[in-house]
């Protein structure tokens, strides 16, 4: 496990250089990184996500509203005599039957 780990840092660490020696020199020359139709797309992407998060903004918080008091309603007043004997830390955990 700690030589997957290793790897991945190596791995990193090596995407940041070819960044580095790529990219910045060729920013600090005045070329742009992305081609007009890359600008185009990110600019495309940025107003989808935008208009996204507006339509569901709301549905996002009531639907967190609703489980948070589902939950807070279960660990409240357990159902059943198993879910009884379970503590406050065990509600939520699955087992095996």
């Amino acid at each position: 496990m700690t030589a997957l780990i290793i790897g991945m840092l190596i791995c990193v660490g090596l995407a940041v250089a070819v960044v580095a020696v790529v990219a910045i020199p060729a920013r600090r020359e005045g070329r742009e990184l992305l081609t007009p139709q890359g600008e185009e797309l990110i600019a495309v992407v940025k107003e989808k996500t935008e208009s996204t998060l507006e339509k569901t903004g709301e549905a996002i918080t009531s639907a967190k509203d609703k489980v948070s008091e589902t939950v807070t309603s279960t660990v409240s007043s357990p159902m059943g005599s198993s879910a009884s004997s379970e503590g406050v830390d065990d509600v939520g955990r699955h087992r095996a039957v």
